[in-house]
């Protein structure tokens, strides 16, 4: 089944609850360096992702902003689904 923006929005954000590096968030949400380069943009535009310093390494984590949007996503998806979203293992 293919994903919406809005369920991929959504990974990303979760997973990005630590701070997380580009190649880890598109491997880990099974994305191409375009397509998640255009979400990572797109979330930051929004302020749901910003840029920390870790070690030297610019990473990426989930805003306090962000919160709001998963929270309703998790709501919406129960609705709708009965269970809640889960990550591909």
């Amino acid at each position: 089944m293919k994903r919406t923006h809005y369920e991929i929005f959504w990974e990303i954000l979760t997973f990005c609850k630590t701070p997380r590096s580009f190649t880890s968030i598109i491997n880990r949400c099974n994305l191409n360096s375009k397509i998640g380069q255009t979400h990572l943009d797109f979330l930051k535009g929004r302020q749901f992702l910003e840029e920390v310093d870790v070690d030297g390494m610019t990473q990426l984590k989930s805003t306090e902003r962000a919160k709001e949007y998963v929270a309703l996503f998790n709501k919406t998806y129960r609705e709708l689904f009965d269970e809640t979203p889960e990550f591909r293992l």
